[in-house]
C-alpha cells in the first residue's frame, strides 16, 4: 500500500479490528500516563519538586513542562494530527531521557522510561493508523 492510497479521513478502516484495539489500548496507556503526569506537575505535589530539583531543573519550570505535557497529549489523542502529536512527545520525552542520563540516574528503570513511553505511543498509532503503517512500514526478510 502506498501513502497515497491511504484514506486520512478513515483511520482504522482497513486495518484488522484487533489491532486498531490494541492500538488504542497502548495510546490509552500513554495518555493516562502523560495525563497523570501532567496533573501532578499542576497540584505541584512535593515529589514532583523533589525530582525536579534532584534533575536540576529550576521550580519554575514545573508549570511550563505540564502545559507541554497537555498540547502535545491533545495533539496525539485527536485522529487527524496524532502523528504530529507523536513526533512533539518524542522530543519532549527526548528530553527527559537526556535528563535522567545526565544525573547519572539507573538505566532500565529512570533513564529509557521516556523511551519505553515512546514505543508504546508510536507502537499504538502505527496499530491504530494506516497512514502511519504507510509512512513506517515494517519490511519482511528476504
Amino acid at each position: 500500500m502506498t501513502a497515497a492510497a491511504v484514506d486520512l479521513h478513515a483511520p482504522g478502516k482497513g486495518l484488522p479490528r484487533t489491532a486498531v484495539w490494541a492500538g488504542r489500548a497502548m495510546s490509552g496507556l500513554v495518555a493516562l500516563f502523560l495525563a497523570m503526569d501532567a496533573a501532578m506537575k499542576f497540584a505541584d505535589l512535593p515529589p514532583v519538586r523533589q525530582t525536579t530539583a534532584q534533575l536540576g531543573f529550576p521550580h519554575s519550570s514545573v508549570l511550563q513542562v505540564a502545559v507541554l505535557e497537555v498540547l502535545c497529549l491533545a495533539l496525539y489523542l485527536v485522529p487527524r494530527t496524532a502523528a504530529f502529536g507523536a513526533l512533539l512527545l518524542t522530543g519532549l520525552l527526548g528530553g527527559t531521557v537526556a535528563a535522567h542520563l545526565r544525573t547519572g540516574d539507573p538505566l532500565f528503570t529512570h533513564v529509557l522510561f521516556g523511551v519505553y513511553v515512546g514505543v508504546l505511543a508510536w507502537g499504538g498509532l502505527w496499530l491504530r493508523d494506516e497512514a502511519v503503517r504507510a509512512l513506517l512500514p515494517l519490511r519482511r526478510a528476504r
